[in-house]
């Protein structure tokens, strides 16, 4: 990370909580105040980090990722991604930071049916209004990342779970953006994809790329370098397992660093 960087993602005192009065449930809380209210969630994720976030059902992590995503907003405290105050914005706005700063990868792929991988990849680019020619290089270098140049005319139903998930990475890379947000990646693909689409995921972080992934699965967290755990709401550990400057731990490993 470069001196004096600020963090990728800045969360200071984040709650979100949905109800009112006595039905009120807070989804996100953090610590409690000597009075029990919520102090709210804090947490920096530094250029280059490779973060899980753990939890089970209904422990908070499926909110804290639709925060980070800005896909929603939260009912109180601060959130900058990469410098930029997202709790200021309109949907418009909003729309344009998650275009262009956020890469996101889903347990469903959420491919367009009958449509090539190279028009999948290219989508996001027509959305910012990049040119027909430069859409066409950039999503061919993406697809090339991810081992899939070669199949840039299929459809998705001509590839199988772990290549149409590598598609829908080289979707999420195709903008450069700041943080790429994987959400259960594998939890669709048998085991030989989702080594696959895990050792895409350790190598584009080796090269530099900042990644946020939700998991329940310890075998997939053990690629982070970082594992963060939430219950009812408030993260109980924070551990870290790999310097963020070097390689996630399974590349660690590959190569006997």
């Amino acid at each position: 990370m470069a001196a004096g960087k600020p963090p990728v993602i800045q969360i200071r005192r984040v709650t979100k909580s949905y109800g009112h009065g006595d039905a009120t449930v807070h989804a996100l809380r953090g610590p409690s105040a000597p009075d029990g209210s919520p102090l709210g969630v804090s947490l920096d994720i530094e250029e280059g980090d490779f973060v899980a976030v753990m939890g089970s059902s209904g422990s908070g992590k499926s909110t804290l990722m639709n925060i980070l995503g800005c896909l929603d907003v939260p009912t109180a405290g601060r959130y900058l991604l990469d410098g930029i105050d997202v709790g200021h914005l309109d949907e418009g706005q909003l729309s344009l930071v998650r275009n262009r700063k956020i890469g996101f990868v889903f347990q469903s792929f959420n491919l367009v049916p009958r449509t090539t991988a190279l028009a999948q990849v290219e989508l996001p680019l027509a959305y910012a209004g990049v040119r027909a020619a430069e859409r066409r290089r950039r999503a061919l270098a993406a697809l090339s990342l991810v081992g899939l140049g070669e199949r840039a005319g299929h459809k998705p139903n001509q590839l199988s779970g772990g290549q149409q998930q590598r598609v829908a990475v080289a979707r999420a890379l195709v903008t450069s953006p700041a943080m790429l947000l994987a959400d259960e990646p594998t939890g669709n693909l048998d085991s030989h994809s989702t080594e696959e689409v895990l050792g895409i995921i350790d190598r584009l972080n080796a090269s530099g790329r900042t990644v946020v992934m939700i998991t329940h699965e310890d075998e997939v967290a053990r690629h982070a370098k970082r594992v963060i755990r939430l219950v009812d709401g408030a993260i109980i550990s924070d551990v870290r397992q790999a310097e963020v400057d070097g390689p996630p731990p399974a590349l660690a490993v590959e190569v006997g660093v």
